[in-house]
């Protein structure tokens, strides 16, 4: 399961093969490789990446018997 990086969210949105949408945040979630890059959806729907604001280790995709987990580096 993918969590929001931002509020760390668990009931995200699917909106394509490996993107996601959380309802919270209104960011879009795009899993590449072992990380996320994480989106603003602009009010023309274009998308700005939000990726400079979380660390690489927040955008790991952290695998536990094999579930996709990220989590923030507050430990939440």
């Amino acid at each position: 399961m993918v969590h929001c990086p931002n509020c760390s969210l668990k009931d995200l949105g699917k909106i394509g093969s490996s993107q996601y949408y959380c309802w919270r945040c209104c960011i879009e979630i795009v899993l590449q490789g072992e990380h996320l890059s994480v989106f603003e959806v602009e009010e023309d729907g274009s998308l700005s990446s939000l990726d400079d604001l979380f660390s690489a280790e927040e955008r790991r995709i952290v695998t536990e018997e094999n579930p996709q987990l990220i989590q923030k580096a507050s430990g939440r």
